[in-house]
């Protein structure tokens, strides 16, 4: 089956909406030497952290270079963890969801976990999974995410997309998640093979609106034998459905597909 191919204005489109800046201005926040986010300036002046044991501030105001920003003194996950519970109490973290990501330098690095509910506020970077699906006959399994979805809910999805946690190695996110979302095991699918990186960073509402989401979305692409149909396994899609690439293109088009799957989607069509 021939695919479509997305047209450049509509390529220029999704890129503006998932490459925006700040809706207001950010500061860094430092821990130790190294930025590990951004905030709005007076973001966590709204809370107030126990002292570390030997009396000093957990969390400082301060300037570096002539910049200002947070500095979190301490054990980070420790510092973290407390920042997202206050955040938390106060209704300005996202949806709770007991689950820890990385905290990473820019090289990578595993510095600490943070709560997943506070890592939009903070402008933690984050990493996410997605699997594409196609059938012999190039036609797109997709997944219509369920109704009570904190994010995007209603929308249609890749095959499988999922956060990578703390614990998580890139490719146990990937068979965990599938299992999980479709409940597919990776050994039973077809010409699986790595489709790429994409970043995204634009506003989002958590934090009362002054949350900052960056994301690298690694996505996968695979075959899904005749006559094997996906079956969520934990509650979080309302429905799968096949597409062929014209249908798939034109919903994209119309925003009934998540902001990162037409992202991935269109990757792979153009």
């Amino acid at each position: 089956m021939k695919l479509p191919t997305p047209d450049p204005d509509y390529l220029r489109t999704l890129h503006a909406a998932a490459t925006q800046p700040p809706l207001r201005p950010r500061v860094p926040l430092w821990a130790g030497e190294v930025v590990i986010g951004s905030v709005e300036p007076e973001f966590l002046s709204k809370i107030v952290l126990q002292p570390l044991p030997d009396g000093r501030e957990k969390l400082l105001k301060e300037e570096r270079f002539g910049e200002p920003g947070w500095h979190l003194q301490g054990e980070l996950s420790a510092g973290l963890h407390q920042i997202a519970a206050a955040l938390h109490q106060l209704g300005l973290a996202g949806a709770w969801r007991d689950e820890q990501l990385a905290v990473a330098d820019a090289q990578g690095q595993v510095l600490g976990t943070v709560e997943r509910a506070a890592v939009r506020p903070l402008g933690i970077v984050t990493r996410a999974v997605h699997l594409v699906g196609q059938t012999s006959d190039g036609r797109f399994w997709v997944q219509q995410r369920a109704l009570d979805k904190p994010n995007d809910p209603g929308l249609w999805d890749t095959l499988m997309g999922g956060m990578v946690s703390a614990e998580d190695t890139l490719d146990s996110a990937l068979a965990r998640e599938t299992w999980e979302e479709a409940g597919l095991h990776l050994a039973d699918l077809q010409a699986l093979r790595y489709g790429g990186r994409i970043h995204t960073c634009r506003p989002a509402r958590d934090g009362g609106g002054a949350g900052y989401l960056q994301e690298y979305l690694d996505w996968y692409h695979c075959t899904v034998p005749d006559g094997v149909t996906p079956v969520n396994q934990d509650g979080e899609v309302a429905c799968f459905a096949l597409m062929d690439g014209y249908e798939l293109l034109q919903k994209m088009r119309d925003g009934e597909f998540t902001l990162e799957a037409a992202l991935i989607q269109a990757a792979l069509l153009a």
